[in-house]
């Protein structure tokens, strides 16, 4: 079994995260960024690692197995096409594209050179939605008519097509992951630009999931106080797993028993979900198989995302083409 040597591209507020760890799993190989601060950061922790300006000293490098993108989502496609041309694997965050036909083009492409093409969808390996999922499995809530995921929060820089690309990737996978069904169409999507532009800072989607049950999904960059949240809900229970909680995540709520409630225990959520996430990845690159959250489920994401798009802007889509976004999260 050959070792698994990664590298990160980008190495941000974000990216600064997988690379400690990767190499706390003994895997990071290298890391490329075009900011002089964050690689000066990145040899003062780990001086034994190579840094590098030019991403191509990751694709002609023999000895990086895998790369890890964890650049501006309008920079996606470029890359990840480059590194599985290469032979890498790749680990992208989060979505994969802003076009659901480059996503497909990047997924047909990592099927046809018998590469990992692995999606940043991390609540996929939190192991509260893991228990969470097995509720819903063994049907603990009862047949699911619905779902609600809340994800708002502040940001003061808005690097991004809107909030919907920048956080609704977790919410999407997140409820197909959970109920074990595919998105299949939006039934609707509204959002408000609190600048004034066409850059939607909070939104609102509503989902038909495959089986009839309806999810709703709201996203919010200007919200001061933190708040996120989903809700299950089933004929016999309702299921709230409130991740800015240290303990008592996941709470379940007799549907006709009014002040009932139970806890739900759950195993390892002591270990951060990003290191299961990347561990996952280093093991399908060593293994050849498909991630939890492949290519494939990236593309069924966009998909969805790229639709709600249309319907809250319409042909004001087109002018978020035009914007030169910074290739920070925290610059302007």
């Amino acid at each position: 079994m050959k070792e698994q040597k990664i590298a990160v591209l980008g190495c941000g507020l974000w990216g600064r995260n997988i690379v400690r760890n990767f190499y706390n799993l003994n895997a990071l190989g290298m890391v490329c960024d075009l900011d002089d601060d964050n690689l000066a950061k990145v040899r003062e922790q780990y001086p034994n690692v190579k840094t590098t300006k030019d991403f191509h000293d990751i694709l002609n490098s023999d000895e990086i197995t895998g790369v890890v993108v964890v650049t501006p989502s309008h920079t996606h496609f470029k890359f990840v096409k480059a590194m599985l041309e290469a032979g890498k694997h790749v680990y992208v965050e989060k979505p994969i594209s802003t076009v659901a036909q480059e996503a497909r083009d990047l997924t047909d492409l990592a099927d046809k050179k018998g590469l990992v093409l692995m999606v940043g969808h991390l609540l996929l390996y939190h192991p509260a939605v893991n228990r969470l999922k097995m509720l819903v499995e063994e049907g603990a809530l009862g047949d699911i008519v619905y779902a609600q995921s809340d994800r708002l929060n502040i940001n003061y820089f808005k690097n991004d097509r809107s909030v919907m690309w920048d956080l609704a990737p977790h919410d999407v996978s997140m409820i197909s992951y959970v109920l074990g069904k595919n998105p299949e169409s939006v039934i609707s999507a509204i959002g408000c630009s609190s600048d004034r532009n066409d850059i939607m800072d909070i939104t609102h989607i509503g989902i038909k999931m495959e089986g009839g049950a309806v999810a709703h999904i709201t996203d919010s960059w200007i919200t001061p106080k933190k708040h996120v949240q989903l809700l299950v809900r089933g004929t016999k229970k309702t299921a709230i797993l409130d991740d800015t909680v240290p303990e008592h995540k996941l709470t379940i709520y007799d549907n006709f028993k009014a002040g009932s409630s139970e806890n739900i225990q759950l195993d390892y959520l002591e270990i951060e979900p990003l290191k299961l996430e990347c561990q996952h990845f280093i093991s399908c690159c060593e293994n050849g198989k498909k991630a939890r959250s492949d290519g494939e489920n990236g593309f069924i994401v966009v998909s969805i995302l790229e639709e709600a798009e249309k319907i809250m802007l319409g042909d004001r889509a087109k002018n978020l083409d035009k914007v030169d976004f910074a290739l920070s999260r925290t610059k302007k």
